[in-house]
């Protein structure tokens, strides 16, 4: 893959928190203390009210005592589910785990209905419980953006030291510093024999090549690193330096010291759904599963493509009318365009969309040339003079792109998945490119939910490659319900 450039404001967040490790009066890895009681409270009273009220206006003779058994049940399904946890508190999790966790509930107020012969109408129970789910999810996602600002402002976060050869240690380093969605902030580096640093995090450490004749000597080395940065995690880059019997000893001399250690195993963008520690011989063993490429999962995939553009096409008739009549009175040219697009396994297909540029928008395209804002192979300006009137409407609430619902039916694209390019530009992807033409591209995906337009070349490859290799049904979902938030947010739509 290309050189990857990261922004240079994330490279200096790291930077310049790590100046911070002499700062040891307030530790930046703590969570504010209200998400915890907010969380619960949330929970209980998300359940005790809605259900109080609906099962006194049904006139049930206990309405109280039902009320805080169905609190208490779903706060316990959530402590059994550990949505309590510090580690957990704040963080992105999506809306299909509430939903989960809500359907527990649902069995198992199920089985105390019949134990105790609670006689409320079935729909009126159910419907009171709905409340308890969508109150859950907004206190989520109010944690969820007060820990992300948080985070932006280098609080809330993980002090981490890293230890591995100067290749290793630099990449680490890069990845963190290139992402802002995770809680590592890098205080310190502990390289491993000689080379120089780049990265401008300092050098709190520095381990022989070989293994020290004193068993002890990298174990003080560390521990002395971490003391004096204040590191609440130690993250490993294993190489042929540290590894086995001498990654074991500083294993040891940090767990000693009641400190946590993570080894980096040097896979990136791999979900942790498709992970598995194992043991062989005494061996720690990661199995990688394959991506899903064949299954229940593809099935219900498959179907959710063809019943949702189908009725997609139905409901959204009287809108397609609309834009239809629109772009017709706003310039000269058919209302639709079609252009060839590359699909699944490098098999071209012709992509509709609404026509939103002037008709000789293609041709005017190498004039312009000079004035793309993409740094890779897509064209992209904020201000493309091509664009109409009404085709700017259409392009901010990407309303352009709903005639694609007949490449969907017809199994060109799916709902879900990357977007599909241009044959141009397939001619010149790399071996690592061409990996995202191995499943159908979407309507919309990872890079319309992350930014679209705003996203760099490497950004926009990174996105798809992790869609590719980590997708699963439940995710799909999950794009779809994030989708409609990116649309109506216009970031990067243009």
């Amino acid at each position: 893959m290309r050189h990857v450039h990261f922004p240079a404001q994330r490279v200096a967040r790291t930077a310049a928190d790590s100046s911070r490790a002499a700062l040891p009066a307030r530790r930046l890895g703590d969570k504010a203390r209200w998400y915890l009681p907010a969380a619960v409270s949330a929970d209980f009273l998300g359940a005790a009210v809605p259900v109080g009220l609906v099962f006194e206006a049904a006139q049930q003779v206990r309405p109280v005592y039902c009320a805080v058994g169905a609190a208490l049940a779903w706060t316990g399904v959530q402590a059994m589910r550990r949505r309590y946890a510090s580690r957990v508190l704040g963080e992105s999790r999506g809306v299909l785990p509430v939903v989960h966790d809500w359907l527990i509930l649902i069995g198992v107020l199920a089985v105390a209905r019949v134990v105790t012969g609670e006689n409320t109408p079935r729909l009126s129970a159910l419907g009171a419980l709905l409340p308890a789910l969508l109150i859950t999810v907004a206190c989520h996602k109010l944690t969820y953006r007060h820990l992300s600002a948080a985070r932006r402002e280098a609080h809330a976060v993980s002090r981490v030291l890293v230890i591995g050869e100067p290749d290793a240690a630099e990449t680490v380093i890069a990845h963190l510093a290139a992402r802002t969605d995770h809680p590592y902030v890098v205080v310190g580096v502990v390289p491993v024999g000689a080379g120089s640093m780049v990265s401008g995090v300092p050098v709190a450490a520095r381990l022989d090549t070989d293994m020290p004749q004193a068993p002890h000597g990298d174990s003080a080395a560390v521990l002395g690193a971490v003391a004096s940065h204040h590191a609440d995690l130690v993250l490993v880059a294993p190489g042929v330096r540290i590894g086995g019997e001498r990654l074991r000893r500083v294993v040891w001399a940090l767990h000693d010291a009641g400190l946590e250690l993570a080894v980096f195993p040097g896979l990136v963008e791999v979900s942790v759904k498709r992970l598995e520690t194992l043991t062989a011989g005494g061996l720690a063993v990661l199995r990688v599963a394959p991506p899903v490429s064949r299954g229940v999962q593809t099935v219900l995939k498959s179907v959710l493509d063809r019943v949702g553009a189908a009725l997609g096409l139905v409901v959204l008739a009287p809108l397609f009318l609309a834009i239809f009549l629109g772009i017709r009175a706003g310039s000269r040219g058919p209302a639709f365009y079609r252009q060839r697009r590359i699909g699944r396994d490098g098999a071209p297909f012709v992509m509709w969309k609404f026509r939103t540029m002037v008709v000789d928008a293609d041709a005017r395209k190498s004039e312009l040339s000079a004035a793309n804002e993409n740094d890779g192979l897509m064209f992209k300006m904020r201000r493309d003079p091509r664009v109409t009137r009404v085709g700017r409407l259409l392009r901010r609430t990407s309303m352009d792109e709903l005639p694609q619902l007949f490449n969907v039916l017809a199994g060109h694209m799916s709902l879900v998945g990357p977007r599909p390019p241009l044959p141009e530009e397939v001619a010149q992807y790399d071996e690592v490119e061409l990996r995202r033409l191995t499943v159908r591209p979407g309507m919309t995906g990872l890079w319309q939910i992350s930014g679209r337009s705003d996203l760099s070349w490497d950004e926009t490859i990174q996105l798809d490659l992790q869609y590719v290799d980590n997708w699963s049904f439940t995710s799909d979902v999950d794009v779809m319900g994030r989708t409609l938030r990116a649309v109506v947010d216009g970031r990067g739509a243009y």
